[in-house]
C-alpha cells in the first residue's frame, strides 16, 4: 500500500508539474496558431498534434535518444552540469510535456478562435495595444479554453504509460507512476492491489469526464449569444 501512495502522490506531482508548464509553454503557440496566416502554420499545427497518433513509445525512444548522452540535449544538460534527464523525474516531465502538447494547446486554440475579430477591434478604437489586447481582452474571454485545457493535460498525464515507461524506467520514489506502479502489480499477479488501483484511475477518469462536460455545457451557456 505504501508503494502504491508514492506513485499515487508521484503522478500527481508530475501531473501539475506538467500542467503548469504547458499552460505557459501552450498558450503562445495556441495564441500564434489563432491568429497566424502563414503558409507553414499547418506543418506546425501538424507538429503540435503528432502525439495524438503517434505510438507513445515510438515518441519515448527519440526522446530516449535526444536527451541521452549522445543526444544534442544530454550533451546541453550535461555541459550545463545538470546531468542527463532520463530515468529522473524531470525526464518524466519533459517527456510528459510533449505527449501531452496536443491536449493543451489545441483546447487553447480553438478558445481563442471562437472570440473572433470584433472584440479586439473595439479595443484597439479604445487605444490598446497588442500586449493589452492579449491580457484584458483574449485571456478573459479564453477562460473557459484555459480550464478545459488544465484538466485534459492533467488528466492525460496521470494516465500516461508508453512514455513515462520509455523515459523513466521504474524506479521507486523517483520514475515509478501509477500506471507502471499498476503493470508491476499485474505482472506479479497480484490482483488484488491492480484491482485497487484500476479502480481508482476509473472513477478519476469518470469524474474528470463528468466535470469537463459539466463546465463545458455551462460555460456554453454563460458565454454563448444572449448569456
Amino acid at each position: 500500500m505504501d508503494e502504491n501512495l508514492a506513485a499515487i502522490w508521484l503522478t500527481l506531482r508530475l501531473a501539475a508539474t506538467v500542467t503548469l508548464v504547458l499552460l505557459l509553454v501552450g498558450t503562445p503557440i495556441a495564441w500564434w496558431l489563432a491568429r497566424t496566416r502563414a503558409w507553414f502554420k499547418g506543418a506546425i499545427a501538424a507538429i503540435v498534434a503528432l502525439p495524438l497518433v503517434l505510438p507513445p513509445t515510438v515518441l519515448g525512444f527519440y526522446l530516449l535518444l535526444t536527451m541521452g548522452p549522445d543526444g544534442p540535449i544530454g550533451a546541453l544538460t550535461q555541459a550545463l552540469g545538470i546531468g542527463t534527464l532520463p530515468f529522473t523525474f524531470w525526464g518524466l516531465v519533459v517527456a510528459s510535456c510533449f505527449y501531452s502538447l496536443p491536449f493543451v494547446v489545441q483546447p487553447l486554440q480553438n478558445a481563442f478562435e471562437a472570440i473572433g475579430e470584433r472584440p479586439f477591434e473595439v479595443a484597439a478604437t479604445l487605444r490598446a495595444g497588442p500586449w493589452d489586447r492579449f491580457f484584458t481582452v483574449a485571456l478573459p474571454l479564453a477562460r473557459p479554453g484555459f480550464i478545459t485545457a488544465a484538466i485534459l493535460g492533467f488528466a492525460h498525464t496521470v494516465g500516461e504509460f508508453g512514455v513515462v515507461l520509455m523515459i523513466g524506467g521504474n524506479i521507486p520514489g523517483v520514475t515509478r507512476v501509477v500506471s507502471v506502479q499498476l503493470y508491476d502489480h499485474v505482472e506479479a499477479l497480484d490482483y488484488a492491489q491492480a484491482h485497487w488501483l484500476s479502480g481508482g484511475l476509473l472513477f478519476f477518469s469518470f469524474v474528470v469526464l463528468f466535470s469537463l462536460y459539466t463546465f463545458n455545457r455551462r460555460a456554453s451557456t454563460s458565454f454563448g449569444p444572449g448569456g
